[in-house]
């Protein structure tokens, strides 16, 4: 066998193959939208108004006496703790300090335990994530006639009113 004659029955092929395919139109009988749920959520801001006490921040009437009493007595405990001149100062100055604000902190505790002098209405938000539900178009079905036959397959796009179908003969 010599190379022509088995490469010409290979070239024949392709070309019977199309030789055997056409093109013809098909009328559709029915279109069916097709539909997926989709679910997500959608952050949402959702406000009130709310009433909060007001306190009374004024320094009328205020004494100073806590921190004042709060910073000698500290000052007395760190001086007797030191056993040095040096740790006798800096245990008197460490001392006043703490002292002075734990006097202060309880005053201030003191102050607010009366209670607030009124109230007022604040907007207060926040955001929650809403679940949403929508459906999406995925597809057509579409049902259509050809030779007396009916099909259906799925597409991407509605037809219309014929669809374009492959026509492929072969010998039976």
């Amino acid at each position: 066998m010599t190379v022509a004659q088995f490469v010409a029955p290979i070239l024949l092929v392709p070309s019977l193959a199309l030789a055997g395919t056409s093109y013809d139109r098909a009328r559709v009988v029915d279109v069916e939208p097709l539909y997926k749920s989709v679910h997500y959520t959608v952050p949402t801001e959702q406000c009130h108004l709310e009433q909060v006490p007001v306190y009374e921040h004024s320094r009328v009437g205020r004494s100073y006496t806590g921190p004042i009493l709060g910073a000698i007595i500290g000052a007395a405990i760190g001086n007797a703790v030191g056993h040095r001149k040096h740790n006798k100062r800096v245990g008197t100055a460490v001392g006043a300090i703490l002292g002075g604000s734990i006097g202060r902190d309880i005053a201030r505790r003191q102050h607010y335990e009366e209670g607030p002098v009124g109230y007022r209405s604040e907007e207060v938000c926040r955001v929650i994530d809403e679940p949403r539900e929508e459906l999406e178009l995925t597809g057509y079905r579409v049902t259509y006639q050809y030779a007396g036959e009916t099909h259906t397959t799925k597409m991407a796009r509605d037809p219309g009113k014929y669809l374009r179908v492959r026509v492929r003969v072969s010998p039976a």
